[in-house]
């Protein structure tokens, strides 16, 4: 084999492999600027409009990680939160350390967050089927399509999320092609009870 290719090789499995004790040390060492905002346990922090990452999986994490250090997602100027992300994306300069820091977020308990926002959950059932195909019946995700869960994610922040898609703030980079799918289908929300109601059907799948 060449030797370009067993070098790439052993990236793959050091970026594949399953997460090591010396990899979930190393990732509690970074998590320690997350924690600043997300929580000491990834739950989250409204006041910063920080989201729950705990117990997200790791191909999600590591997958927006890179998104905010390579600069296509958190670019717009209205985006604030997303500007506010990016260098610490960018605060992950060794080789490993974004895939260590995601294996350790993957690795805490997801939280429940509690319901902050009113919505018909049944109206929203029906608002949420064109999401089905994606983020699947339980709104569990899917890894394949790249969709991640929403069912743990707080109500406040999947509506900013929506909001944001709905706006060109997410989703309207050239190559954020997983972005580029999903604004269509925030468009489909037509006002703010649209879209509150199919946030909390989505909140109801929680178990």
């Amino acid at each position: 084999m060449a030797p370009w290719a067993l070098a790439l090789v052993a990236v793959t499995l050091l970026f594949t492999r399953p997460a090591d004790a010396d990899d979930l040390q190393r990732g509690r060492q970074l998590f320690g600027l997350c924690a600043a905002c997300h929580g000491p346990a990834g739950e989250g922090n409204r006041q910063t409009a920080a989201p729950a990452i705990a117990g997200l999986p790791r191909w999600y994490v590591e997958a927006q990680l890179a998104k905010f250090r390579q600069g296509t997602r958190g670019f717009r100027a209205g985006d604030t939160t997303g500007l506010q992300m990016r260098p610490m994306a960018r605060s992950l300069i060794r080789g490993p350390d974004l895939q260590v820091v995601a294996a350790f977020v993957a690795s805490l308990p997801a939280p429940r967050p509690v319901a902050t926002l009113a919505g018909d959950v049944e109206r929203g059932r029906t608002a949420y089927a064109p999401c089905l195909a994606c983020h699947g019946e339980r709104a569990k995700g899917n890894e394949a399509l790249k969709a991640p869960a929403l069912s743990r994610q707080a109500d406040w922040y999947l509506v900013a999320q929506i909001e944001k898609f709905r706006q060109g703030l997410r989703g309207t980079h050239p190559q954020d092609e997983t972005g580029a799918q999903m604004r269509p289908m925030a468009m489909t929300l037509g006002d703010e009870t649209a879209i509150r109601d199919v946030v909390a059907y989505i909140r109801s799948l929680a178990d």
